[in-house]
């Protein structure tokens, strides 16, 4: 019992370590996370209401969630194609599109949410 424990706490350090190495390794990453940090200091100076963080906080997490599917795809890819194999690049071209629909429908999300605040601002 206690090892079963023991492991499921050490799936959360391989976890993190994951997390780490994405942010650490992945440019993207890095864009994507000052986004969202751009956006939360946006949406609380805009006073966003409940439901529109409720939005911003899914799709932020949808968009990272996703890099971190494309950068293991790559990783993956890389390994077992060490040379170019149109079906390698397939897979790597389509993980990084996965990122770009939901980073294309997070702009969308702010824009709808902050546009009409900013708006407001700039005519008052």
């Amino acid at each position: 019992m206690f090892q079963a424990i023991w492991k499921f706490i050490c799936g959360f350090g391989y976890a993190f370590c994951g997390i780490w190495i994405l942010i650490r390794s992945q440019r993207n990453a890095q864009v994507h996370c000052l986004a969202v940090g751009v956006v939360a200091i946006t949406g609380w100076l805009l006073e966003i209401s409940a439901n529109e963080w409720l939005a911003v906080i899914l799709i932020s997490v949808v968009v990272l969630a996703l890099e971190a599917v494309n950068t293991a795809i790559e990783s993956v890819v890389d390994l077992v194609s060490p040379s170019y194999h149109p079906l390698a690049g397939r897979a790597k071209d389509v993980a990084a599109g996965a990122v770009l629909i939901a980073a294309i429908g997070a702009l969308l999300i702010a824009a709808i949410i902050v546009w009409p605040r900013l708006a407001h601002l700039i005519a008052s």
